[in-house]
């Protein structure tokens, strides 16, 4: 379904709303990670709220698509997305990290049983959804309607457990299996590129037969194109790498790897909603 430009303002609007609630859950929290969920706010965005076929009022709906998440240091954002789209209250966000909370420091399905999966260790969620996917294709083959998103970060790209999945991906032609990478080019020590040399990232992913997007992680309207574009690719999973920049939407924190493991101070955190609430969801991408 084709994005009015109504419709796109209101997700930039709904993903600038996440933002602040990523930034409000991180000071509540005093620890946690800044940069990714920040990044990665307008992909969820249109997933939860264009996308994904999913009932929040009725999380185990066996129709519903799936959603792993790899790279589970990511979870504020994940979980601010889930309360905006009515999972639980916004409100429970102020948890984040605390003792006995739901919302764990990475996602626990013992905790949050609407999650698909628990996640933490980088490199296994590729595999967890390669596995979900072909369940579904055995269960279902063509006909199924389903699709199994997994998320990953580009730092895990370093992984050999993601590639042993892509590979199985690829040879087993999930067509119902879409990966998104985070191309932020940052991990907790430093920049990608200078820790582990990834490129090129998308050769990579051809060389195990993925049918390879790139695009602009900041697009609203490319991001809905680009997920819609991939159910209807077949004989092979998609793979979408998303160009990002690392803590879009807070000048202060853009493109610095320095944030990708540390929360802001209460100050940093202020100034930072300030800059948020005064955007208004007029976060421009690379494109404009």
């Amino acid at each position: 379904m084709e994005l009015t430009d109504e419709r796109i303002k209101e997700l930039e609007e709904q993903a600038n709303k996440i933002r602040v609630s990523i930034i409000e859950s991180l000071i509540e929290a005093g620890s946690g990670h800044t940069a990714g969920p920040l990044d990665m706010a307008d992909i969820f965005t249109v997933l939860f709220f264009h996308t994904l076929k999913h009932k929040p009022k009725k999380p185990d709906w066996p129709e519903r698509d799936r959603l792993v998440l790899s790279n589970g240091h990511i979870c504020p954002v994940l979980y601010s997305t889930m309360a905006h789209a009515g999972y639980f209250s916004i409100e429970e966000l102020k948890t984040l990290r605390k003792f006995g909370s739901r919302l764990q420091g990475h996602p626990h399905r013992d905790y949050l049983p609407m999650l698909e999966t628990s996640s933490g260790p980088l490199g296994s969620g590729l595999s967890q959804a390669v596995g979900m996917a072909l369940a579904d294709k055995i269960d279902h083959g063509l006909t199924s309607q389903r699709r199994i998103y997994a998320l990953l970060s580009d730092g895990e790209m370093e992984c050999g457990q993601t590639w042993e999945a892509a590979m199985l991906a690829g040879k087993e032609k999930l067509h119902n299996l879409v990966a998104v990478v985070d191309r932020n080019n940052i991990q907790i020590d430093g920049y990608t590129e200078e820790v582990m040399p990834l490129e090129s990232l998308s050769d990579k992913w051809r060389a195990w037969n993925w049918h390879v997007i790139e695009i602009d992680g900041h697009n609203i309207e490319e991001i809905a194109d680009t997920f819609a574009a991939a159910k209807s690719i077949f004989g092979k999973p998609t793979v979408i790498i998303t160009h990002t920049i690392a803590g879009k939407g807070v000048p202060e924190f853009e493109r610095d790897y320095r944030w990708h493991g540390k929360p802001p101070s209460k100050e940093e955190g202020a100034l930072a909603l300030k800059e948020l609430r005064t955007l208004g969801g007029k976060i421009k991408s690379e494109h404009e």
